[in-house]
């Protein structure tokens, strides 16, 4: 083996599970103990528990006052409305850029390493929010992955252009198409979607679309871009976000409806929201539905509330789930871990040999009693390498790693 490959070793890491474990790591992937040569680094964790790195399946990066003075919150009772105190408030805000760096700065010191960001693109803002955000993802491209979303906040249909600019932000870099509300908002569900639908299909892009709409009407829409999914052979790479609906309807169209989503593959992302119903996760994942989580607002002119941290979603999923069991908490756990993993499309991600060796270490006795009561004290290992103590974070677990050269027996 090459000298210049870094080799180290993670002694007595208390896995998901609550069991014990070594974990062996080679040129920033896991591999096997038995892989490892003589020359490496061990870290004692004396039992500390390790998770995958958290993943945040929808998060906006261009909104959020992360960063910047504190705003109270402006209600409103129409999106219309709320979208103009949004511009409101965004006018005197610092720059997309610092923001987006400030709010990064803190869901990674959580221990995210990987987002899906939806991106404003409309006729006001142009693609200007979005070349801010890859700026960013550039920037922070070897801490925390960032998909891109181009999202049309103001409608497609109703801000005359945004067709054009969605188009050209794929063009630009945008990896995932965006779409909201199409028949509430846009008025016209055939044409909205023939509109996601085709700038997705025209560049090989996946799509995410916000569907606020309720009750009846919005799982007919679900079933809509469902049948829409299938036809296009788009399996795997269409998300409906919040779809509220599914926690509002009977069961008999709860089944009908979560059959075709499993059918179509189409996946559902929910951040448990305070304020309406969501999708029943553990009903949905039992008829085949992919379900994962995201933070959505944080901080911003729709939502005073949120932190970034996955952990502390994954904690409220459960809690207005009423879940109790571990294997309920774990569910949880996986949607902002794999599940968001699988979303995004992120390869070798885990804990298994061959997987980039990105962890997170806190201290708790399994993955369930983590969601339970999320430690707020954590440290990050990236490809292999501790990341460095945040001056603004606790730094209680760093005596926990105190590294050695030795032998891997």
């Amino acid at each position: 083996m090459p000298p210049s490959v870094r080799q180290c070793l993670f002694r007595n890491a208390r896995l998901p599970d609550g069991s014990k474990g070594d974990l062996a790591v080679c040129d920033g992937r896991f591999v096997g103990t038995h892989d490892l040569t003589d020359a490496i680094d061990v870290y004692d964790l004396e039992g500390l528990l390790v998770l995958p790195g958290f993943v945040d399946g929808h998060i906006h990066l261009d909104k959020s006052f992360v960063g910047d003075r504190w705003r109270p919150h402006r209600p409103a009772t129409r999106l219309d409305q709320r979208l103009q105190i949004e511009k409101q408030m965004l006018a005197d805000a610092l720059p997309t850029r610092d923001r987006a760096d400030a709010l990064l700065t803190q869901v990674h010191g959580l221990g995210t390493v990987a987002v899906r960001s939806h991106v404003d693109v409309d006729a006001t803002v142009g693609l200007s929010n979005l070349h801010d955000i890859m700026e960013a993802k550039a920037r922070w491209c070897d801490r925390v992955d960032i998909e891109i979303v181009a999202f049309p906040q103001a409608g497609i249909l109703r801000s005359p252009g945004t067709a054009d600019l969605l188009d050209a932000a794929v063009g630009e870099g945008a990896t995932v198409v965006g779409g909201l509300d199409p028949t509430a908002f846009d008025g016209d569900a055939h044409a909205h979607l023939d509109i996601v639908f085709g700038i997705a299909e025209r560049h090989g892009v996946k799509i995410d679309i916000h569907l606020h709409e309720s009750g009846l009407r919005g799982t007919e829409q679900i079933r809509r871009i469902a049948a829409r999914t299938s036809a296009a052979g788009m399996g795997r790479k269409v998300t409906i976000s919040h779809a509220y609906a599914l926690g509002e309807v009977d069961d008999g169209d709860l089944a009908r409806t979560a059959e075709q989503l499993a059918r179509a593959e189409v996946a559902i992302m929910t951040n448990a929201p305070g304020d309406r119903e969501f999708p029943p996760v553990a009903r949905l994942r039992s008829a085949g539905v992919r379900v994962f989580a995201g933070s959505d607002n944080i901080r911003d002119a729709w939502w005073p509330y949120g932190d970034g941290d996955m952990l502390g979603r994954a904690m409220m999923i459960s809690y207005r789930s009423g879940f109790g069991e571990d294997a309920d908490l774990d569910l949880a756990l996986q949607m902002a871990t794999t599940a968001s993993a699988i979303a995004l499309g992120l390869e070798g991600y885990g804990l298994d040999p061959g997987d980039e060796a990105t962890f997170v270490i806190l201290d708790a006795p399994n993955a369930a009693a983590a969601v339970a009561a999320p430690p707020p004290q954590r440290r990050l290992v990236q490809r292999g390498q501790l990341e460095p103590i945040s001056p603004s974070r606790l730094s209680s677990l760093s005596p926990n790693l105190q590294t050695r050269k030795g032998n891997p027996s």
